[in-house]
């Protein structure tokens, strides 16, 4: 029984020694991708493999089905939007880039955060668009937009070239939009549904933005900003990158939407991030200072998309309460809700206009119909 007992604890633990060595592998592999060119995994495993003190030293090698290179590849916007456009804004010398997918239903018009991309949207819009249209544009600063001055993302400028962009697009006679904000995006979203002057909004969506938390992390940003890497030898790089750092979580996503966030220095010799928003913090204070109370003040159905509970402050809680908005708390994601569930992102998007029961004009109410006049 001695002898029994004394077996079992010692297959306990070398159970336990593989399982570290295992993780400690792993950890290795993960810190050798993320700073070689090839993909090296391989390389590591096998001489782990053949070292003569290893655990597992035995244990055959599976060769990887997708090289590091081919996983974190980019992929093509046209995979998800129908077209794409640069549109010239009159009496300036701004233009911008916009996304476009979809040819039925309202415009669900989309505003990245900073430092993302009208691409940012681009997994979701491939869903969105079989039951209305999607509109993503670059703001200024931002992916493939040009503009007479890149670092004035100051909420009144960036306004400004949303209704700009929506009067090119539509006329003077725009559809009903559902205009949907990310992070950034989010406040400039429920700056233009405040100012009241498009009467065809129809519906506001805010991603995970809260004027509370918003306002508390601004003393932060600077650092966060300066401790991210800043230059990648490729766009394969970048995109591991992001997805390994916890920036993005969607491997698929992060393949569209990472790309149009860089730019080629050809001083350096690689990649860095096409948006300087080190440069504009000038105006992140007035992207969210009184943002609670100007949604709540919208008179257009709301929804808040939220990662977690603890981003609600105390109007929006109070607000929620009395039934001003409507609130649906993400699980499983991060900061981009569009990018790392994008299929879910969608079905909140699509639920939220049928709810509502907007259509192509407005809000529809069915068995209403529009008046007809006829001829005395």
């Amino acid at each position: 029984m001695v002898k029994k007992n004394s077996e079992n604890i010692f297959l306990t633990l070398r159970i336990k020694v593989i399982e570290q060595e295992k993780l400690w592998v792993r950890n290795c592999v993960g810190e050798r991708e993320v700073s070689m060119d090839s993909d090296g995994s391989d390389e590591l495993i096998a001489q782990h493999q053949f070292h003569p003190h290893s655990a597992f030293a035995s244990v055959p090698h599976r060769p990887s089905t997708k090289s590091c290179s081919e996983k974190y590849s980019p992929k093509d916007w046209s995979h998800y939007f129908d077209k794409q456009e640069d549109l010239p804004i009159p009496d300036s010398n701004n233009v911008f880039h916009v996304y476009m997918a979809g040819t039925e239903g309202p415009v669900v018009f989309c505003l990245h955060g900073g430092g993302y991309s009208g691409l940012s949207f681009a997994l979701a819009a491939s869903k969105i668009k079989e039951n209305a249209r999607v509109v993503a544009m670059d703001l200024r600063g931002h992916g493939k937009s040009v503009t007479d001055n890149e670092l004035d993302l100051s909420v009144e400028t960036m306004c400004d070239d949303v209704l700009a962009v929506i009067k090119q697009l539509y006329g003077d006679s725009p559809p009903a939009i559902i205009i949907v904000g990310h992070s950034m995006g989010g406040s400039i979203a429920v700056h233009v549904a405040a100012r009241r002057s498009l009467s065809t909004i129809a519906g506001l969506v805010v991603v995970d933005v809260v004027e509370g938390t918003a306002m508390s992390s601004l003393m932060h940003m600077q650092k966060i900003l300066s401790s991210r890497m800043q230059h990648f030898s490729s766009i394969e790089k970048a995109i591991e990158w992001n997805v390994r750092a916890g920036s993005l979580r969607n491997v698929d996503s992060a393949r569209v939407s990472i790309p149009a966030t860089l730019k080629y220095d050809d001083s350096k010799k690689c990649y860095v991030y096409r948006t300087e928003l080190e440069k504009t913090e000038q105006y992140w204070k007035g992207w969210y200072e009184g943002l609670s109370d100007k949604f709540l003040s919208c008179p257009v159905p709301k929804l808040l998309l939220l990662a977690g509970t603890d981003r609600m402050d105390r109007s929006l809680t109070i607000g929620q309460m009395q039934g001003k908005f409507q609130m649906v708390v993400v699980r499983h994601t991060g900061h981009a809700i569009q990018e790392d569930v994008p299929d879910e992102f969608a079905t909140l998007i699509i639920t939220f206009i049928s709810r509502n029961r907007i259509g192509p004009h407005g809000v529809e109410i069915p068995g209403l119909r529009k008046a007809t006049f006829s001829k005395p």
